[in-house]
């Protein structure tokens, strides 16, 4: 039935064309029932599965290559498909207000869904690589089209390191499935061949870095940050809160499954190149001025626990990694949605100096609330989500390698400094010298109330990061079982798990 997640969001991107350019609202409506039904299908497909392994469809494809349309799923990728469907939801409220080109955006956007989805759910690893380049096409297409300041850059950018990454995992997994006497792409059935160490000690690092180049690996992450500050508000929020994880998805169920024994070898190189990712990325966000800056590096370093809990290839840490894509995917979406849409396109600015003035706490207490919400969130205090993935990732970390989680402990510190200072200058500051009821910017001018669309948004994404963090057993009841499956045999045979 997960399948249809994929099929639905084509259809709808397809069907986009059918509408007359000038019927904006009915753009609008087709997008919105294409997502919720994608999210319907995800919980209802998902329901009562747990962590068991379930194929949804298997046909041939490329026979002469021994390639299947494969579609299955286990815990993770359900875990996942679920996060996919919040944010595909979240988005498309958080765009209400798009009026240029409104068929094509959303066309756009439901085509790059279906890739994510079909990224998820492939266990054919061609198939998997298609899905994964159909998701990355649109995404320039968003950014250089409706983007702001610097989009063509931005989106140039982005597309680079995407390919050169791709082009890394494609070698990779062409190397495999020669090196396997062309046993097909059948992710399980590689997953069982004993490739030679001497082949592994160079396979992983090519495929794991080609993946995790989208997942904001330092120090290949400089795409990320450009990326969402010149994205439009839907496309950061996606960008941050899916597209990134199809990275640290491909590096967990690629790279390391196939290589185990190349894994051993680069593990602690890696773990110290996630902690660099996560201090640094604090680092940064402390010192900017540009308000989607800010929540930009913050994604680098919060993608840093999730890279860091992989290395740890312990249940525990490997958990925390895959509830930290969860956990972020919903905190980033809220963050980008206020960020962009809440403020930038009412007050046309991201400087924090320049936003201080503005007394936003007052004049657009709903934003301020959310914008607080999401920051405590992000900053992993107990009762969202992010407290628990960080904590689990932190415990792995430190049965691994504790110097290692000492620094991660570092950039919590850091990012409680960069997420609280955004927050004061944003919108508790204030200018003495403005209105007297508070109303009126330092231009004199009101901002529009916050939509019935967007508050909907923004409160389908904190109703999810409370109800994890609350009860994280809702989907550690997924993740953990998963980890049983035959797939990560060669991590347990290498002393992990």
């Amino acid at each position: 039935m997960l399948a249809w997640t994929i099929y639905l969001s084509f259809a709808a991107a397809a069907a986009m064309f059918l509408i007359k350019p000038d019927n904006r609202q009915g753009a609008r409506m087709l997008a919105l029932g294409a997502a919720l039904a994608g999210l319907a299908v995800g919980l209802i497909g998902s329901a009562g599965r747990g962590g068991g392994f379930a194929v949804a469809t298997r046909l041939p494809w490329i026979p002469t290559l021994g390639a299947q349309f494969l579609l299955a799923s286990d815990g993770i990728s359900r875990v996942l498909v679920l996060l996919t469907g919040l944010a595909a939801v979240a988005g498309i409220l958080f765009s209400w207000n798009v009026e240029h080109r409104t068929r094509e955006f959303f066309a756009l956007y439901l085509a790059l869904i279906g890739g994510v989805y079909g990224v998820f759910l492939s266990f054919d690893l061609l198939l998997l690589f298609v899905f994964y380049e159909i998701a990355i096409v649109p995404k320039y297409f968003l950014i250089a089209i409706w983007g702001s300041a610097r989009r063509e850059y931005a989106a140039m950018k982005l597309a680079l390191y995407s390919f050169a990454g791709s082009a890394m995992v494609l070698a990779g997994l062409i190397a495999a499935h020669v090196e396997s006497g062309s046993h097909g792409f059948d992710l399980a059935e590689l997953a069982r061949y004993p490739f030679p160490a001497s082949f592994q000690h160079w396979a992983f690092p090519l495929v794991f870095v080609g993946f995790a180049i989208l997942a904001g690996l330092w120090p290949f992450h400089t795409w990320a940050p450009t990326g969402h500050a010149a994205a439009p508000t839907a496309a950061s929020m996606l960008l941050a809160g899916v597209v990134m994880k199809l990275g640290a998805y491909g590096c967990l169920r690629v790279a390391m499954t196939l290589f185990p024994e190349g894994l051993a070898a680069w593990r602690h190189f890696f773990g110290a190149l996630a902690v660099a990712g996560i201090v640094h990325g604090a680092l940064v966000a402390l010192s900017q001025r540009d308000f989607k800056f800010v929540v930009g590096y913050s994604s680098v370093s919060h993608m840093g626990f999730v890279l860091l809990g992989l290395m740890t290839v312990s249940t525990i840490g490997l958990g925390g990694a895959v509830l930290q894509m969860f956990s972020h995917g919903i905190i980033a979406g809220l963050l980008f949605g206020v960020v962009g849409r809440m403020v930038y396109d009412r007050e046309h600015t991201r400087d924090l100096d320049e936003l201080r003035t503005r007394r936003l706490g007052r004049r657009m207490p709903f934003a301020a609330v959310t914008f607080v919400v999401a920051a405590l969130a992000s900053m992993g205090i107990p009762g969202f989500s992010g407290f628990v993935a960080e904590f689990k990732v932190l415990v792995g970390a430190w049965q691994t390698f504790p110097k290692l989680a000492l620094l991660a402990g570092v950039g919590i510190v850091l990012g409680a400094a960069y997420t609280l200072r955004a927050v004061q200058k944003v919108f508790f500051d204030g200018d003495p010298e403005g209105s007297p009821d508070g109303t009126a910017g330092a231009d004199g001018t009101t901002p529009s109330v916050v939509s019935l669309p967007e508050k909907i948004g923004a409160s389908l994404l904190v109703a999810a990061t409370v109800a994890v963090g609350l009860c994280p057993k809702l989907l550690l009841d997924w993740i953990t079982p998963s980890f049983a499956s035959p797939l990560f045999d060669g991590l347990r045979k290498g002393g992990g798990l």
